[in-house]
This record gives structure tokens, C-alpha cells and sequence, in this order.
């Protein structure tokens, strides 16, 4: 039986930090923990490359961009992404779950707001990149309750209080 996999993505643009501790060896350890055996990193534009290797029965892999990551949420078990609008709907859109991980090096970061709110509608977990490790370790999915496609009232009702600042 194959074990289960993660999911890594960062969307267009560059979230190292969120790379380097997803890479690291006591990510991979706790991962190995919780039956994962592999990790697929989508690292955009960042400038850290991860070690492309397996400890502890866990695959590491990892690709910048391509036309569509569809296909790498569907295979998943569990997706951790930057928080997104588009990225964590699609994971929600998927059926998967999802921590998503803020990233606070952002000007005017309105991905905190978003994580957030799905989180507390237990849609997601939320954490940063600095508690990636803490989240996985606690990790309980059963905590999440499954999202209604075609009602992303609380994705929209975010995009517009945005749209509004801006």
C-alpha cells in the first residue's frame, strides 16, 4: 500500500521560508510519524532549492511552475500552502486538507485575514512558517469540516473587503 502524500505550493511568486522548514529534516521526521511518504514542494520563483532525497521513507521532489497543479492536488493527502486566495480554494475545491501558512514577510498582508477566517470556520488550519512543524506534529484532520464547492461565501466576502481597501 502506498503511503500518504503532502503537497507543497507557494503559487507564483517566492516563499522560501516556508520551503527551507518544509525541507528540513525534522519536517521529513515528522511527516514520517504520521504514515506521509512523500513531499512535493511547488517552490515558484524562490531562490532556495531543496535537497531532493528520502529520509526517513519520505520522498522529497520539487518543480518551479507549470501550466496547472490540478492533477498534484488531486494526488495529495494533505496540501500545505501560502495562504492565498487561489491557492487555498483550490485545495478546499479539491476536497483536501489544508494548513494554510501565512506569509508575514508581506506588505498590507491580507493573507493572514483569509487563513484566519477559514480557520476559524475550521475550513483550514492557520499558522506561519515558524509553527509549520507544531501544526503538523498536532495535526488531526477529522478537526476540519469539508467545504461546499459553489458556496465560497467566505473567499468572496474576503476578495471584497480587499477590493474595498484598495
Amino acid at each position: 500500500m502506498a503511503g500518504k502524500k503532502v503537497f507543497v505550493t507557494v503559487g507564483t511568486t517566492h516563499f522560501d521560508s516556508l520551503i527551507e522548514v518544509m525541507s528540513s529534516e525534522e519536517t521529513l521526521e515528522i511527516l514520517h510519524s504520521k504514515g506521509y511518504t512523500s513531499l512535493v514542494l511547488q517552490i515558484g520563483q524562490g531562490h532556495f532549492i531543496p535537497p531532493t532525497h528520502q529520509y526517513r521513507g519520505v520522498a522529497l521532489s520539487f518543480f518551479r511552475l507549470k501550466p496547472s497543479i490540478a492533477e498534484d492536488f488531486a494526488a495529495a493527502d494533505l496540501v500545505v500552502s501560502h495562504a492565498g486566495a487561489g491557492s487555498c480554494l483550490e485545495a478546499l475545491e479539491a476536497g483536501k486538507p489544508l494548513i494554510a501558512v501565512v506569509n508575514n514577510t508581506l506588505m498590507e498582508n491580507h493573507q493572514s485575514e483569509l487563513a484566519e477566517e477559514l480557520s476559524k470556520s475550521e475550513l483550514c488550519f492557520c499558522c506561519y512558517p515558524s509553527t509549520v512543524q507544531e501544526t503538523l506534529a498536532d495535526l488531526d484532520v477529522t478537526r476540519l469540516r469539508a467545504y461546499e464547492p459553489g458556496q465560497p461565501k467566505l473567499v468572496a466576502k474576503h476578495l471584497d473587503s480587499v477590493i474595498k481597501v484598495l
